[in-house]
């Protein structure tokens, strides 16, 4: 009796900021899966160059097909939840998939079966994402949808503090055993499958809602959403997989378990600020807090690609992580409100997918940039591309403005 009540005191206290049942759940299973995901994150880069003696090279063309897949598949799968109108079956596949690339990558004695495996945890994202960001929109206020993905996002980071601090107890008691550490990440993969299955409820549409009405009008978008999403090509281009972070932190001479820690710092301040940053987003509007991200960005890349000694990296991280929560719900919460509630997969999708082109030639080229120029090059180009994005961003808009005006 005492847990159902505070259970529905939870959901009173939810409710009046804005957060429904189905975006709890949603935050939860995000929660579980990247417990599993980020306790393996942090050290692939690491099994990759250091165990199966790959170049940094290929670590980026990893990353950066495994990231494009995903993006690639998003705006398919958007489309085609749009279509359904149907949003829990893309969900619920996805995340099974990312759940099996766990014991694949378990089994990886090359670095093409760690390249399988990747793309196979990437194409569950891709498969899963924009279906489930519409569902959490299909559940939200329009007016607290910066703190409906805001909440989720930290919930989602809150296991990306828990998922390393667990693999770093993994490393101690398995004296490195990275193989062993990949296998444990699928049960709490597992535990988010069944949370999805079991407590998030999808609305059934309304018939006018079916596939037979579906049509995605590309050229009656909202001009601001073209616009941010050519800003949004820009700065992917210079913003390089974050498996170069840890590789420099590595580099800077930071043991493996000091890079893992530090890797947690980044994830509790993303985690911290991203209901902040949802709730000033829906009060001030999402445009200002995401430039400010950009040119957060762009001042951290800077000093990456200067610094010589580890111990900045502690105050960087952190602050890394603040970008993170200025533009990762936000983005999306900044998408919602300029398109159609039915049409969100969809655009969400679209933008998705120019995110992961431009990161898989970022991560390319990031790798190409550390071994034949030197491992400043690719976080002072990275800051370079989001300058010149926070720019386009400012420009661009106040001639929208002046049209719409």
């Amino acid at each position: 009796m005492e847990s159902s009540n505070k259970k529905n005191k939870l959901y009173t206290y939810l409710s009046k900021m804005g957060i429904s049942k189905n975006v709890l759940a949603l935050g939860l299973v995000s929660f579980f899966n990247d417990v599993a995901s980020e306790m393996i994150y942090p050290i692939v880069p690491i099994f990759l160059t250091s165990v199966l003696g790959a170049p940094v090279a290929v670590v980026g063309l990893i990353e950066g097909i495994a990231e494009s897949t995903a993006s690639i598949l998003k705006a398919v799968s958007g489309w085609l939840s749009d279509k359904s109108q149907k949003r829990k079956p893309f969900a619920i596949a996805g995340y099974s998939l990312s759940s099996v690339s766990k014991v694949l990558l378990s089994l990886a004695f090359s670095w093409p079966l760690v390249l399988l495996a990747r793309f196979v945890d990437r194409f569950g994202k891709g498969i899963r994402t924009s279906a489930r960001d519409a569902l959490i929109t299909e559940s939200s206020d329009p007016s607290a949808r910066g703190r409906a993905f805001g909440f989720h996002r930290s919930l989602d980071t809150q296991g990306a503090v828990v998922g390393p601090l667990l693999a770093l107890l993994a490393i101690r008691l398995s004296n490195n055993n990275f193989r062993l550490i990949f296998f444990l990440a699928f049960i709490p993969a597992f535990i988010g499958i069944l949370l999805l299955i079991f407590l998030v409820k999808e609305k059934k549409k309304e018939a006018a809602a079916t596939s037979a009405h579906f049509h995605f009008d590309w050229a009656n978008l909202d001009p601001s959403f073209k616009i941010f999403l050519g800003i949004s090509l820009v700065f992917s281009l210079g913003n390089s997989s974050d498996a170069f972070l840890i590789l420099r932190a590595q580099n800077l001479g930071l043991s493996l378990s000091l890079v893992v820690l530090v890797y947690v710092l980044f994830n509790i301040t993303y985690s911290l600020f991203s209901i902040p940053t949802g709730i000033i987003s829906d009060k001030v509007g999402p445009k200002k807090v995401l430039l400010f991200g950009f040119l957060l960005f762009s001042v951290v890349y800077l000093f990456l690609g200067l610094i010589h000694s580890s111990l900045y990296l502690w105050f960087l991280f952190p602050v890394y992580g603040i970008y993170m929560a200025l533009t990762e719900g936000v983005g999306k919460a900044y998408i919602s409100n300029l398109v159609p509630q039915e049409k969100t997969g969809t655009a969400f999708g679209i933008y998705q997918t120019t995110i992961g082109f431009s990161t898989f030639f970022s991560s390319f080229i990031g790798g190409v940039l550390w071994d034949n120029l030197g491992v400043s090059a690719p976080f002072i180009y990275g800051s370079i591309m989001a300058l010149i994005a926070a720019l386009l961003f400012i420009v661009l808009e106040k001639k929208i403005k002046l049209v719409k005006s």
